[in-house]
């Protein structure tokens, strides 16, 4: 069914501005994916604060040229949505799909986005989204952080015994 030119502007307005507001913006491609498999993605997604949105590639493209990205628009074969957030975390978008489309088995994949003002190929944001959340990363320095003093720890409390002996 054909799309009145009103419901094409008002669609590419809605892109533009969520675009304009994203931080990251990932490109879905999804095939074969159920109703229910497709509510409950969304579900999971507006938990960590992704918005996710099915359109058409003529008007994420036209949405697209306005807002200016740096780059190329990847390649977007076949029926595509649109995930975004404007949290401080830009993995989101990316991880989220990318963690569903594992359960899903080749149903949803990454095409690519937009991250940090540029466009990415899937391979792209393949390796963003599995970037472990901030809270990870900042346990993972603390550790690289300890690791000396807990050597040097474990190293004085083996002098110590020899000495007691």
């Amino acid at each position: 069914m054909a799309i009145s030119k009103d419901k094409k502007r008002d669609i590419v307005a809605k892109l533009s501005d969520a675009f304009k507001e994203a931080s990251s913006v990932a490109f879905v491609g999804f095939s074969k994916l159920t109703v229910k498999d497709a509510s409950h993605l969304r579900t999971e997604l507006s938990q960590r604060g992704v918005r996710y949105y099915v359109a058409k590639k003529t008007l994420v493209r036209r949405a697209l040229a306005e807002r200016g990205y740096d780059g190329q628009v990847p390649e977007l074969p076949g029926e595509i949505a649109v995930a975004w957030t404007s949290t401080d975390d830009l993995t989101a978008p990316a991880s989220g799909v990318y963690e569903f489309g594992k359960k899903l088995k080749g149903a949803l994949v990454l095409l690519g986005g937009v991250f940090e003002g540029a466009f990415l190929d899937a391979q792209g944001m393949t390796a963003i989204a599995t970037i472990p959340p901030l809270p990870v990363l900042r346990g993972m320095f603390v550790n690289v952080i300890n690791s000396p003093i807990q050597g040097l720890v474990v190293a004085l409390d083996k002098i110590r015994e020899k000495k007691a002996v």
